[in-house]
């Protein structure tokens, strides 16, 4: 194969700039094969933007009409699994925008269905490609910071207008979206964490609802966790500030790492605060180490990163940055969190039960505004916005 045909299903916001980004010829190896959407308005933008390439309103039928190989899906998040999954029986590889769906019961049936193929299954991590939190990781996965003794994670700089969650019949509801900031924007922020810190073991949140605009799910939240080892975590997020903040906090036990302004700054001990706290003779030891500045040494490559990297991994076989089977991961976290919020904001553990969590977002779900029959979205884009990136 000396180029994958690709088909992207949802031409919205989203699906636009993929759209843009393939057919501008930016994704070596990538080429737009077809382009779907249920909205005829839509589909006349991609006959305008892109006329070479065929036209479908039903994505089943793409899937089948042997024009592509491999299917790009940015459609309502509730759709995700369902269509990546006919995907990859049909014999298609498949990337997902994030969420990989809105239950870890359905991400979970997907997961098992691509273990059963031979296809590259990814999942739209864009974030991933930025240096200094794939530095973090390393750091903190090397065993050079010691053991983990605390994470916070202020990221309240995803702020969005109404007019944003006007924009899209199916935003911000329990039925379209399937929930809120946690849902859509700070996934990738969700998935970093896990990444970098790994997968606490209990969850207690505080998710409230409309806090700043008119929307039926969660606006702000706070999540703390505490994971295996005794360490504590705190996330919160919101899109209700402005200005924001974007500062990710580390500590353990030889020192801690800072990302904030597009720095990651480590403050490095030269022996372990547990021996200093045993053996020190003075009553408040000043910090024993060096500081290290780390600054980007490449672009955060960003959605056209996932992009390139899902096409090498089909042409060549390497290595997924942002695996499928991740998005488990992140979309545990704010199940969990709901499940908290939804429980009288009691303590969850990890992993829950997630028969509970389905039936309780359900009921969600039954109560919701959203309607099928009237799904619009009046965003198009021609190139991937800086909202979608790492904004410090």
């Amino acid at each position: 194969m000396e180029n994958v045909r690709i088909g992207i299903v949802g031409i919205g916001n989203m699906g636009s700039a993929h759209m843009a980004c393939i057919s501008e010829g930016r994704i070596k190896g990538l080429v737009l094969g077809a382009l779907c959407d249920s909205d005829p308005a839509r589909l006349a933008l991609c006959e305008e933007r892109c006329p070479d390439v065929p036209r479908f309103a039903d994505y089943h039928e793409m899937i089948k009409s042997g024009l592509i190989d491999a299917i790009l899906i940015a459609v309502p998040h509730r759709l995700h699994a369902q269509i990546a999954i006919e995907a990859l029986e049909n014999g298609l590889h498949a990337l997902t925008e994030k969420p990989g769906d809105v239950t870890i019961t359905a991400v979970k049936k997907l997961i098992e269905v691509a273990k059963g193929t031979d296809k590259v299954f990814g999942i739209m991590f864009n974030q991933r490609t930025n240096p200094l939190f794939a530095k973090a990781r390393e750091i903190v996965k090397s065993g050079q910071l010691g053991e983990l003794k605390r994470s916070v994670w202020i990221i309240t700089n995803w702020y969005r207008s109404q007019h944003y969650y006007d924009s899209g019949s199916w935003r911000a509801t329990w039925a379209g979206e399937g929930g809120g900031v946690l849902l859509n924007q700070a996934p990738h922020n969700l998935d970093l964490w896990q990444w970098i810190c790994g997968m606490p073991v209990q969850m207690t949140a505080f998710c409230d609802i409309a806090k700043y605009h008119n929307i039926e799910v969660e606006d702000d939240a706070t999540l703390m966790v505490r994971y295996e080892n005794g360490a504590t975590g705190l996330f919160i997020t919101t899109t209700g500030e402005c200005p924001g903040t974007n500062r990710l906090e580390i500590s353990g036990t030889m020192g801690k790492l800072v990302l904030e302004n597009g720095l990651l700054k480590w403050w490095k001990l030269n022996r372990s605060e547990r021996e200093i706290c045993v053996t020190d003779t003075a009553n408040s030891p000043k910090f024993d180490g060096e500081i290290i500045e780390i600054t980007p040494d490449h672009k955060e490559t960003a959605h056209a990163g996932i992009l390139q990297n899902f096409t090498n991994a089909i042409l060549y076989g390497e290595e997924l940055l942002a695996p499928g089977p991740d998005a488990l991961y992140e979309l545990t976290l704010s199940n969990a969190a709901y499940l908290s919020q939804w429980t009288g904001n009691k303590p969850v553990d990890i992993p829950f039960d997630s028969a509970e969590f389905d039936a309780l977002l359900a009921e969600y779900a039954a109560k919701s505004a959203y309607d099928p029959e009237k799904e619009q979205d009046t965003e198009n884009s021609t190139g991937y916005s800086h909202r979608w990136q790492v904004n410090w």
